[in-house]
């Protein structure tokens, strides 16, 4: 049949994710770096999504397509972990007009109110010492990381966690290595994680370059094991500052393998 579906342009597409949470059905996801549609009978051809794309890459065409199918949306939509329960529905909507609850929940955007009232460290230690005198369990430590997601294929560069804010652009293998991470470097930052190595890096610089621009980052600290490949980091942090053509500060922090701050 012959009917309105969703078009990408790849060409134009980054890679950001900003799509993905925004189809309710999940028909889109990031594939090798662009966003894709998974299949013709899961877009409803609404274009909810279409807002959410800063470049401008996801249009509406008329084509030949499969027929939009509900049923499939909803299987769809368990194996990617999303399942939907009529009370999740707006009132008065049918399924295929309820956006904003779809897609990967990896790639949901979302920030998290930081630790407040105190010195959080020393507040642990107060909590451990009464519990080791009432033999409780020890308690740990409050969360730095106040955002999700973290890698830097899924985040977007607009997301609001990363307005005006100093950017932690760390190795993956960084907080494994590095004992004291979240207190001496993820503290007061936003993050993003990659590996050189191993990620299609082939988007990043684009998009690191956008987040310097869009939404205004004071600053980035490189944070890179040791080994390397991981000066790849580097090399695509100081590509984008260049490509931003904006002097914004860049520091670089280097791990051993053996944990140790170089």
């Amino acid at each position: 049949m012959k009917r309105q579906i969703v078009k990408i342009d790849e060409e134009k597409c980054n890679g950001c994710g900003l799509c993905v949470p925004s189809c309710a059905e999940g028909a889109i996801q990031i594939i090798d770096g662009k966003a894709r549609l998974l299949a013709d009978n899961l877009c409803d051809g609404l274009g909810a999504c279409l807002g959410d794309c800063p470049l401008g890459a996801i249009t509406i065409e008329e084509r030949e397509a499969d027929e939009f199918d509900e049923i499939e949306v909803e299987k769809h939509l368990k194996e990617i972990g999303h399942n939907p329960e009529p009370h999740e529905k707006p009132a008065g909507q049918d399924h295929h007009h309820a956006h904003g609850q779809g897609g990967c929940p990896s790639a949901k955007v979302q920030s998290f109110a930081a630790p407040t009232g105190g010195c959080p460290s020393a507040r642990a230690m107060s909590l451990n010492k009464h519990a080791q005198q009432e033999n409780e369990p020890v308690v740990s430590r409050p969360s730095r990381l106040t955002q999700w997601p973290v890698q830097l294929h899924l985040v977007p560069p607009t997301a609001p966690f990363f307005q005006g804010a100093d950017l932690l652009l760390a190795a993956d293998c960084v907080p494994f290595a590095y004992a004291d991470f979240q207190e001496e470097l993820l503290k007061g930052k936003a993050l993003a994680i990659a590996c050189p190595k191993l990620d299609d890096t082939a988007p990043y610089v684009d998009k690191l370059a956008a987040m310097i621009t869009q939404s205004n980052l004071k600053s980035i600290t490189v944070v890179h094991m040791e080994v390397p490949c991981c000066n790849g980091l580097i090399f695509m942090a100081r590509q984008a500052v260049a490509q931003s053509g904006r002097d914004i500060p860049l520091e670089t922090v280097c791990i051993s393998i053996r944990g140790v701050r170089k």
